[in-house]
């Protein structure tokens, strides 16, 4: 029997309904089950290439979504990646935390089989859903002997879990990848490389920290808390010295510019890294990456924005523990 594929549900507006008949906004997400999304979609029996199975693993609206969720999506990850059964995964998640998904599993899951997200910006009950579409795609790329490593899919569009970033509140084409563009497209239940060939994928960077979940998703580890600091005019050092008080691990400044940083947050940031809080800086533009200065005091996270950033310094600093 031919290897099959496994739909991961963990809620969003793929799942959500609205008591209003056709409407694409003011709908609850997270409201549907994933065999009922399966169920939807007669097609996907014929793209999964083989047996397709369902499990629900959250029923959450993703900016909502947490460690704990987080800890047991990866951890269902691993087991059904290491079943030979298993050609590849499929995630049904919400957009609007869906990059920093897809960033987390990248750095912890083995890349030897295709991991895919994808989404909806409607609801179900919408008059013209987006959701069942893309959950097709989504199969598509999960059953593709190609693929390989984290990837999403939205609007028929491939992006890596690098690049990959919500950039629209409303549009059904709602994700990009920036100066690096697509990874590829999917088009009438066919992948197209942008390359012709599908891109190579990476050996996570934390593939050891998996090794640390236990059975039931749960790390045997405090997650490090990390937050994001934005340098903006007027700004000044009292938050950063509120989060260093509170105990807070790391922070991630969403610098202006080439790194920059308002002359009052520096100060305050020096001594929260003498207060022993890891330090570093993303820029707050959405496109391209900062050129690395030869008098830089903290890391650039290569290029990576603010949120994936800090996805980043957690798993740094949860190797170091």
């Amino acid at each position: 029997m031919a290897a099959g594929i496994v739909v991961l549900g963990t809620g969003g507006t793929i799942a959500g309904t609205s008591d209003v008949a056709g409407a694409n906004v003011g709908y609850t997400a997270a409201q549907l089950g994933v065999q009922q999304l399966l169920a939807a979609v007669p097609q996907l029996a014929q793209a999964a290439r083989g047996p397709l199975r369902a499990e629900q693993v959250a029923q959450i609206d993703s900016k909502d979504m947490g460690h704990a969720v987080w800890a047991r999506l990866v951890q269902r990850c691993l087991v059904h990646l290491a079943d030979e059964a298993v050609a590849g995964l499929a995630i049904t998640h919400g957009t609007d935390t869906l990059e920093e998904t897809a960033w987390l599993l990248h750095n912890l899951l083995p890349a030897h089989k295709p991991v895919v997200l994808t989404s909806a910006m409607r609801p179900a009950t919408a008059l013209a859903p987006d959701g069942p579409q893309n959950l097709l795609d989504a199969v598509t790329l999960a059953a593709q002997p190609a693929a390989r490593g984290v990837l999403a899919v939205g609007a028929g569009v491939i992006h890596g879990a690098r690049e990959v970033s919500k950039v629209h509140p409303l549009r059904l084409d709602a994700f990009a990848s920036g100066d690096g563009g697509p990874l590829g497209w999917v088009e009438g239940g066919r992948v197209r490389w942008a390359h012709g060939c599908a891109p190579q994928a990476l050996p996570p960077a934390h593939a050891g920290l998996a090794g640390r979940l236990g059975e039931g998703g749960q790390w045997h580890m405090q997650w490090p808390r990390v937050a994001i600091v934005m340098s903006h005019a007027g700004a000044d050092g009292s938050v950063v010295d509120a989060l260093v008080g509170a105990g807070f691990a790391g922070l991630v400044v969403a610098a202006t510019g080439n790194g920059t940083l308002h002359e009052a947050l520096y100060p305050a940031l020096l001594r929260a890294e003498q207060a022993g809080v890891a330090i570093r800086l993303a820029s707050r533009c959405p496109q391209g990456r900062m050129l690395a200065q030869a008098d830089e005091r903290w890391a650039d996270p290569l290029g990576l924005p603010p949120v994936k950033a800090r996805i980043s310094l957690m798993l740094e600093l949860m190797a170091r523990a």
